[in-house]
């Protein structure tokens, strides 16, 4: 049988098992989207299943595109019917076709992203005379956020404290603004399609009835609405197909629950259980240095991961004395690679977080070789590219409120802020959001309104252009109603200032107006959604060749020749939040298994002496992961110590004259080419204990006169932009400053360094 040709045992066992619900554990780089496109393929050709009875779920576009083009290679033809995408476009689909039974919402809803969502939950906040200050909007969308994941309604928040009080009452009116806007957040999007299947059974035994097959790929990183929505699809004929691995779990912080791969097995005892052990990726020296970190953790199946590559090159630990060096070391070694004839794309720069990206940054830029950056501001998220979709958002959905406050006065034209003020004022009282109480004045000359002498004639001129730009929407393409956006507004004229900067944005506006323009067929609402759904990993441009820079998080499905990962110490890679919690351990450690599974030939692990970390440099503990990794694994077998300066190494480039930023950073008394002092390795009881009860002992620094910070003072930093204060904490002689920035989220800063300055 083709279908079956070249997969060894457990995924032909895989592949064909016959009906019922089957739980595949999947090691990394085993083979698992073979496993399930070819499943789809054997279930379509050799059963005789219509491909319109299957579903198939993935977490992001680019695998759904993949697995869709494996299967039409395998059938020769492309399976029509078949259902197949991500949770949320899926779910998008489903709410789309079923907005009969939505009301409030109708079919042409909007998907709001992250930036939209601050925005409601702040008029939520002032809608309920709550101070932004005290309860951050980051904050509050977190609450609302897992509650959702938990598939918890306003009406069920639980409130058991003064702040989850709050956050209830925000969730209740954030909502309520949600509806009134005709939009959805992505998780409503789940949430929605839930509450659809349990108050409409009709709608459920619908779709019950179309898909006889569910298939789900990375079940480890479901939440539990979308196990509910699951559960719900299988009831009856129970055909549901999943594949995952407990050890790749490291959504925790955005909801997925690894509970859920046990919950399968509970609901489902008689369940097919197979285990993918043979890995078609790494050397068998990766994998045995994986097997022996991810042991260490309890409650899980084990796989003993094995593969054909046996041997292969032992993994490099080294420390380097900070950051920049860290990221130079990285650099040179990258550059010395290229030398040897491996291609620059072949190689991956991981780390734990996005702020450690800078240095690795300003490393490729000082030495001129180019790289790409996973996390950066995505396309879509550029100003520019925001305010063409706000305009498009708002003429596909007048009832849109926040994409009419975005671009209203975008570019300036006139309308003052009393105007907006009246405008609101006269639509609300009318039951209309503003762009709806615009159209109408465009489509009823006679309708009273409340604006006279120079308020009214920028309100008729955008009334009319918005009028205009609905109706050319209507069986027109998008990419036409893109260019009639920009020629009414002279957008061009607007963004485009003469400077560098304003030729980048303009290119950014012309590029969307290409991808607008690439389907003539596509609907705006459907191009709506596309872009709303678009994910960093989707964007990850694959023919571009260099390095590719990203989160560990972000690196998840991804595989290298070579890997860096960055950052192995306590309190950055485990995150300093796990040190008092198990299960955050845990996770932490899955995360660092990704990471050393993601290589396929090479891996570089790094830690420095010391760091800047929270806006203050400080001694650095290296990884307790470190120590889990066997010393026969490791080049040396010393787990990290720094090489003789004075001598060679064929791996990295100790031998170098050292830049005059890393000499700098140095103590005084050290010469270039000696190391620190000698450091006595933790104790395997030290590893998880918090930085701050470890520093090395040093001289105190003199602090510069400082203002006295207090919470609710408005502040501004360099890099942050503006902020509140919202605690101090006395750490030592300093004092820690938590900020609460607008669109950077919540820092820790020392006041001695951070430099900030009060604004009045």
């Amino acid at each position: 049988m083709s279908f079956l040709q070249g997969l060894n045992e457990p995924q032909r066992l895989a592949v064909t098992a016959g009906d019922g619900p089957v739980l595949v554990l999947a090691g990394p780089g085993s083979g698992k989207t073979r496993v399930l496109t070819q499943r789809i393929a054997y279930l379509i050709r050799e059963k005789r299943v219509p491909p319109w009875h299957i579903l198939a779920v993935t977490f992001t576009n680019k695998a759904a595109r993949e697995m869709r083009h494996r299967i039409e290679a395998l059938l020769g033809e492309p399976p029509r019917g078949l259902t197949m995408g991500t949770f949320h476009g899926t779910c998008a689909a489903m709410l789309r076709r079923e907005a009969a039974h939505l009301a409030p919402y109708t079919n042409e809803f909007v998907i709001f992203d992250a930036d939209d969502q601050r925005q409601v939950v702040k008029q939520a906040l002032a809608d309920l005379n709550l101070d932004d200050k005290k309860f951050p909007p980051a904050r509050m969308l977190n609450y609302i956020s897992a509650a959702k994941n938990e598939f918890i309604t306003p009406a069920e928040y639980a409130a058991t404290n003064y702040v989850s009080e709050i956050a209830r009452r925000v969730y209740a009116q954030y909502q309520k603004l949600l509806q009134a806007n005709n939009a959805m957040d992505f998780d409503d999007l789940l949430m929605n399609t839930l509450l659809l299947f349990d108050q409409e059974p009709d709608v459920l035994a619908k779709y019950q009835q179309r898909y006889h097959h569910i298939l789900v790929d990375e079940f480890q990183d479901t939440n539990t609405t979308q196990y509910g929505l699951l559960q719900r699809l299988a009831l009856g004929h129970g055909n549901i197909f999943v594949v995952g691995d407990a050890d790749q779990s490291i959504y925790k912080w955005r909801g997925a629950d690894v509970r859920n791969i046990n919950r399968f097995r509970e609901q489902y005892p008689a369940a097919q259980m197979i285990l993918l052990e043979q890995n078609y990726r790494s050397t068998q020296i990766i994998l045995d240095a994986a097997k022996s970190v991810i042991k260490h953790n309890r409650d899980r199946v084990h796989k003993e991961l094995f593969t054909d590559r046996q041997g292969g090159a032992k993994i490099i630990i080294r420390e380097a004395y900070d950051d920049r060096e860290e990221a130079v070391l990285v650099v040179d070694t990258i550059a010395r690679l290229v030398l040897e004839g491996y291609e620059p794309g072949d190689m991956a720069v991981m780390y734990r977080t996005n702020a450690q990206s800078r240095a690795l940054e300003e490393a490729f830029l000082t030495r001129g070789l180019p790289y790409k950056l996973v996390g950066a501001t995505r396309f879509y998220g550029r100003r520019e590219v925001k305010d063409i979709i706000a305009y498009l958002r708002l003429v596909h959905n007048p009832a849109d409120a926040i994409s009419f406050n975005r671009i209203v006065n975008t570019p300036p034209r006139g309308i003052g802020k009393k105007t907006q003020e009246q405008l609101e004022s006269w639509a609300a009282a009318n039951g209309w959001q503003p762009g709806q109480a615009l159209l109408r004045l465009a489509t009823d000359a006679d309708v009273p309104h409340p604006f006279v002498g120079r308020a009214l004639a920028p309100l008729l001129t955008f009334s009319a252009m918005l009028y205009e730009w609905v109706t050319l929407s209507d069986g027109s393409g998008v990419g036409e109603v893109v260019d009639l956006i920009l020629q009414d507004t002279r957008y061009r004229d607007y963004i485009n200032d003469g400077t560098e900067e304003g030729e980048e944005r303009w290119a950014n506006v012309l590029e969307l107006r290409g991808v607008a323009n690439a389907d003539a067929e596509i609907s705006l609402s459907a191009f709506l959604e596309q872009v709303a759904l678009v994910s960093d990993v989707d964007n990850l441009e694959e023919t571009a060749n260099a390095p590719t820079l990203l989160t560990l998080h972000a690196a998840k499905g991804l595989e290298f020749p070579i890997v860096f990962i960055t950052g192995l110490e306590e309190g950055i890679l485990p995150h300093i939040r796990a040190f008092e919690d198990m299960e955050e351990l845990a996770e932490e450690r899955r995360l660092f298994y990704v990471g050393l599974t993601r290589a396929k030939d090479r891996l570089y692990l790094l830690h420095a002496h010391r760091r800047v970390a929270y806006g203050q440099a400080d001694a650095a503990q290296r990884s307790g992961f470190l120590q889990e990794i066997p010393g026969e694994l490791v080049e040396g077998g010393n787990h990290g110590s720094r090489p003789d300066r004075r001598g060679s190494s064929r791996d990295w480039q100790w031998n170098r004259p050292a830049p005059a930023s890393i000499n700098q950073a140095r103590p005084a008394a050290a010469g270039v080419n000696s190391p620190p002092p000698p450091r006595t390795p933790p104790s395997a009881a030290a590893r998880f204990v918090s930085p701050t009860t470890r520093a090395e002992p040093r001289p105190e620094p003199a602090l510069p006169a400082r203002p006295a910070y207090r919470t609710g003072q408005r502040v501004r930093h360099q890099r942050f932009g503006e902020g509140f204060v919202i605690e101090v904490k006395r750490t030592g002689d300093d004092d820690e400053i938590i900020v609460a920035f607008s669109g950077e989220g919540i820092k820790r800063l020392a006041a001695s360094i951070a430099n900030l300055e009060l604004v009045e």
